[in-house]
């Protein structure tokens, strides 16, 4: 009896811990609640510039999907984060990247956008090892952004906020392998 208590606990244990997502010593919930809604990982991925690891993000849907066109069209919550594993994210390099990838990722929406882009840049200075940004979309359009659980602010608009995940699940991401990540491939 003894022995079979010990095994259900291991069996327990590992099923917990293969519940939630780790990558890169990065561990996040296998789900979150948004406004009494639950969103599942869907997957996650690292943002490698040369050899620095510079952040692990996460992509959390109502139901998770592989394709990133049909995510883009999905009128639910969406969540993504990035969980900061470097020093050398300084908000100069990081304001380059965003406007790199909202520009090459929506070109033709990006001079209606560019003012809510540097509205988001407003939000962050330099990044350092552990910080997590994250955002969330809400079925009404509306990106909410948070800085290590901090609300920094919303911007409004749903086509901000396809904007915002084209910038990792357009033609143009940071990197396939970073898409492929977070796409769940």
């Amino acid at each position: 009896m003894k022995r079979i208590v010990v095994l259900m606990a291991v069996a327990a244990m590992v099923v917990s811990m293969g519940m939630a997502g780790e990558l890169a010593g990065v561990k996040v919930p296998d789900q979150v609640t948004i406004d009494g809604t639950t969103l599942h990982l869907n997957g996650m991925g690292v943002r490698k510039k040369l050899w620095i690891k510079v952040y692990v993000g996460a992509l959390y849907l109502e139901h998770p999907n592989h394709s990133a066109n049909q995510i883009l069209q999905d009128e639910g919550f969406k969540r993504l984060e990035m969980h900061f594993l470097t020093n050398k994210a300084t908000k100069k390099r990081m304001d380059s990247a965003w406007d790199e990838g909202f520009e090459e990722n929506n070109p033709e929406q990006y001079a209606a956008i560019r003012e809510r882009v540097d509205q988001l840049k407003g939000f962050f200075g330099d990044m350092k090892v552990g910080d997590v940004i994250a955002f969330t979309i809400t079925p009404e359009g509306e990106t909410r952004i948070e800085l290590n659980g901090e609300l920094k602010g919303t911007i409004a608009g749903k086509d901000f906020a396809t904007a915002l995940l084209r910038v990792w699940l357009g033609p143009k991401p940071p990197s396939e392998d970073l898409k492929k990540g977070l796409l769940g491939l």
